[in-house]
């Protein structure tokens, strides 16, 4: 049985699927694709932007397909797509509408499907628990019309995605297992099972949320699931509602690349709230970068017991000064600048410098005598992995003024600070280490990718007090070290700016989101650690953003919806006034300064 070791990279073996003349799983590359957010029903448009999709280098092109009519006119795309010489398979994207599917399934090679709407619930309106034989019903209910589907499919040899979005979680499910990543693998493995037992195999599946840290843990926990039941269809992956601009980047990285890096995924698409072709460079380096992995040595350590793949918790260290405990983790910046956010510390020559004026040295691995005859508060050391003797365990356990810089060769940075920080379990060390990562980029985007690659499936996994970012390129420092604060952030351990929960525009999409993005941005960008949903539409808008503070979805064509957390406080907005009205609500909850 397959399982992810955290000290060499393996891909996950998945079977092979057939996406019209795409093949997916096995041996094949990972794929990449990405979603229109044209009306489907405008077939020109729909083409071109589908046109530019495959030339910045997508193997598969997604349609919003809300029903019948957007069904028939993902034949016409398809057919003026073939027509141009256009090869890429299409995907015909549903919500709520089974009889949509049916169709689609005839008109477009694969078909993606919700398993929390494709039918209604037996109990609408009721939130009383559901006894075992309601749950039984609507799995019988699930059954009878999913069964029809699977036929079409087969007839038509169409592939099928099983996409399970956090956001639309059926109410069933959430009844009987809660807001969990048990609910959302529950949801998926009893469509699985139908499949097996109608012998249809043509499957992919996606687990998705704007979550990261559950993201990440609901996936693994169903390859295991499905390990244990000899099923090994191909993973997609993507993390929703990741925004734009930098945010959005770092968000995909540190989610879609947590998984590659444990041998996860066999299709990625990075969700961005900017023109669909943007997101294939990025995710195109995704896959590049974390594909490098496969090259390098494993290293012998045993997984300590202590840590989890499926449930985030923070490793235990003891605090020198505000580093380690229960601290958050802290930015230090390699020289000073003009930030935006002030990094906690800065790194001048061989000291590091704090907010309050104080210097402490920084020691290299061969400078032991040194370090332990100085008495300042803190003690900085650089280490590598190489570097833990049994005789330095001793010394980092009897010490409580030492702090961890953790390096790691460039091309092996995850698995060297992984076997780090395991020995250190094992030997129940709890000196805080602070990451401590040299890049060389000229392109900040590839920074952001690369680095919330590195650390963020760290950070995922409970480990790292903070971060040391340096880039040897010309970015500028400021950058690097909104990089550092915006890692932080992605995997959820520290909140310094508003967050953007944000959808990748689609047909579905009610507005102009880019444009709202922006005019948003502008006016509550200064606030701090607020979160701020802002969806096209209710489809997956209002349980993706369940944690936000606030919420701004679309609710019809020129009409918004506001939400304070879950509840809904005001319907069908003029759009024209929705910003304003969203300002006076945050003011009127006193969040808002100027």
């Amino acid at each position: 049985m397959w399982k992810i070791n955290p000290f060499k990279y393996s891909r996950r073996s998945a079977s092979e699927v057939k996406i019209g003349t795409l093949l997916m799983g096995g041996e094949y590359p990972v794929r990449v694709q990405s979603m229109a957010n044209t009306d489907t029903n405008d077939i020109e448009n729909s083409v071109s932007q589908g046109v530019r999709i495959v030339e910045a280098g997508a193997d598969l092109v997604r349609y919003t397909t809300q029903g019948i009519r957007e069904a028939e006119s993902a034949k016409l795309i398809h057919d003026l797509m073939r027509s141009k010489g256009y090869i890429a398979p299409l995907v015909a994207d549903i919500h709520f509408n089974a009889n949509a599917a049916d169709v689609a399934a005839r008109n477009v090679e694969k078909v993606r499907i919700n398993p929390g709407n494709y039918v209604g619930s037996v109990k609408i309106g009721d939130t009383s628990d559901y006894t075992d034989e309601e749950f039984e019903r609507e799995y019988q209910k699930i059954r009878d019309r999913f069964i029809p589907f699977l036929e079409i499919c087969k007839a038509n040899n169409t592939a099928i995605r099983i996409g399970v979005n956090h956001g639309s979680l059926s109410e069933r499910m959430m009844n009987r297992y809660g807001d969990t990543p048990q609910g959302m693998v529950a949801s998926c493995m009893e469509f699985l099972e139908i499949c097996r037992e109608q012998d249809f195999h043509n499957i992919v599946i996606s687990m998705k949320t704007s979550n990261t840290v559950m993201m990440v843990h609901t996936v693994r926990y169903l390859v295991d699931e499905m390990e244990k039941k000899d099923l090994h269809y191909p993973l997609h992956l993507g993390v929703t509602e990741a925004g734009d601009g930098e945010d959005g980047r770092i968000k995909s990285s540190v989610g879609i690349g947590a998984l590659l890096l444990d041998g996860i995924g066999d299709t990625i698409r990075v969700s961005l709230s900017e023109e669909p072709e943007y997101e294939i460079p990025v995710a195109r380096l995704l896959v590049e970068y974390c594909g490098e992995r496969a090259l390098q040595p494993s290293i012998q350590v045993v997984e300590s017991e202590l840590y989890s793949k499926y449930d985030y918790a923070r490793r235990i260290t003891h605090a020198v000064g505000n580093i380690g405990g229960e601290n958050v983790p802290v930015v230090i910046a390699d020289k000073d600048g003009g930030f935006a956010t002030m990094p906690d510390y800065l790194l001048k020559e061989n000291s590091i410098l704090s907010t309050d004026g104080s210097n402490y040295p920084v020691y290299e691995a061969n400078e032991l005598e040194k370090l332990v005859e100085d008495t300042a508060k803190i003690k900085f050391i650089k280490l590598k992995f190489n570097d833990l003797t049994p005789e330095l365990l001793i010394l980092l356990n009897e010490s409580t003024d030492i702090v961890i810089l953790l390096e790691a060769s460039p091309n092996n940075i995850v698995t060297e600070m992984r076997a780090f920080y395991h020995t250190l379990l094992n030997a129940g060390c709890t000196v805080p280490v602070v990451f401590s990562s040299v890049y060389n980029e000229e392109n900040v985007q590839h920074l952001q990718i690369k680095a919330a690659t590195d650390l963020g499936v760290m950070l995922i996994d409970g480990f790292g007090d903070g971060i040391l970012l340096r880039n040897i390129g010309k970015i500028g420092v400021e950058q690097v070290s909104s990089v550092a604060f915006g890692i932080l952030q992605a995997a959820r351990v520290r909140v310094t700016k508003t967050e953007y929960i944000s959808c990748p525009s689609c047909g579905r999409t009610m507005f102009n989101l880019q444009t709202v993005i922006a005019r948003i941005k502008a006016r509550t960008s200064h606030l701090k650690g607020l979160k701020i949903g802002i969806m096209g539409c209710i489809v997956n808008g209002p349980g993706e953003m369940a944690d936000s503070d606030y919420g701004y979805v679309g609710a019809g064509r020129g009409k918004i919806s506001l939400y304070k957390k879950k509840e809904c406080v005001e319907r069908n907005i003029p759009e024209d006034e929705a910003v304003d009205k969203l300002i006076d609500l945050i003011k009127t909850h006193g969040d808002w300064h100027e």
